[in-house]
């Protein structure tokens, strides 16, 4: 037990201890333990949230984003300034950035603007260079701004993008807070785990339209109310199990399009916990330039679970 938490049960037991002699030491012993169970609870609930928020707030967190470029084109010059074509000209940084090309095997490079101060990787960029995709094992972060900015290149399908993130972002400087239900134990629900054979994959649209198949393990199976519900998962061993759900509660009080769980793998004996206080929104919830997986439907829940991230206020833009 660790010291605060005994410290904590001390307390309690004392007070409890105090309130007279008709209680006996068990139901005294019992009660204590239950309010330092409900303790350590809402404390690692609080924790969460906490690092959910800050999580958000990094200079390069979900709310700095700015922009999403499609590249149509072979070759697209992009900046703030006001000569750059509008489906190119970026919300921060210098008024000519450089030129973003694609060559015939389908690769993207990026050439600085002469004289402009730019970053790759956290090094100071000197000339051409290879732009790798949030699909490739490399990394190609473009730096501007002192490194306020960055610049990436996405792929969502055949499609190519530009995204942008600046840590002055309205979104992240204008952030809102986030909403909660009450964090309640009775939504922290045992799962059964069941594996679908290796290899399985499922559907998964975002909200820009595209179609992924991702790797589906397994489903978890769960009872709510005296229902039973079952819900598909994505991820593996490594990275644990990744839900993408929505409930009676969407768009009555969470987000419209759905929501996210994370939970560990299961054990030996296939038990999974779903702590559904802990359900979150997606990037599109707080920004217009993220590419957001939707709930299969599978995952379209005949329930409210009136628990968790409530939908956000603030501006998106």
């Amino acid at each position: 037990m660790r010291p605060l938490r005994a410290m904590g049960m001390a307390a309690l037991l004392a007070a409890l201890a105090g309130c007279g002699g008709e209680a006996g030491s068990d139901d005294i012993s019992a009660e204590a333990e239950r309010a330092a169970t409900a303790a350590v609870f809402q404390a690692g609930q609080e924790a969460w949230r906490r690092e959910r928020e800050q999580e958000l707030l990094r200079p390069d967190g979900w709310t700095s984003l700015v922009g999403l470029h499609w590249l149509e084109l072979k070759a697209h010059y992009i900046g703030s300034g006001e000569h750059i074509a509008s489906n190119m000209r970026l919300a921060f940084g210098p008024e000519r950035m450089g030129l973003v090309t694609r060559d015939d095997d389908g690769r993207y490079w990026f050439t600085p603007e002469q004289g402009v101060e730019l970053t790759l990787n956290g090094e100071p960029l000197r000339g051409k260079v290879r732009l790798y995709s949030d699909h490739d094992p490399e990394k190609a972060v473009i730096g501007f701004d002192g490194d306020k900015g960055r610049l990436t290149l996405v792929q969502r399908g055949n499609r190519h993008a530009l995204r942008v993130r600046h840590a002055d972002a309205p979104t992240r400087v204008g952030f809102a807070g986030l909403q909660y239900w009450p964090a309640d134990p009775a939504w922290r629900i045992e799962a059964r785990f069941v594996p679908h054979p290796p290899g399985k994959t499922l559907p998964i649209a975002d909200i820009v339209g595209t179609r992924n198949d991702s790797p589906n393990p397994g489903y978890v199976e769960f009872e709510r109310d005296g229902r039973s519900f079952r819900l598909e998962a994505l991820g593996g061993p490594e990275e644990g199990l990744f839900f993408v759900l929505a409930d009676r509660t969407s768009g009555h009080g969470s987000y419209p399009a759905g929501r996210f769980l994370d939970a560990d793998w299961p054990g030996e004996d296939g038990k999974v916990v779903l702590d559904f206080n802990r359900a979150y929104n997606p990037p599109c919830a707080f920004t217009l330039f993220a590419t957001c997986p939707l709930p299969p439907p599978e995952n379209r829940l005949d329930l409210a679970i009136t628990a968790g991230e409530k939908n956000y206020t603030g501006n998106v833009h």
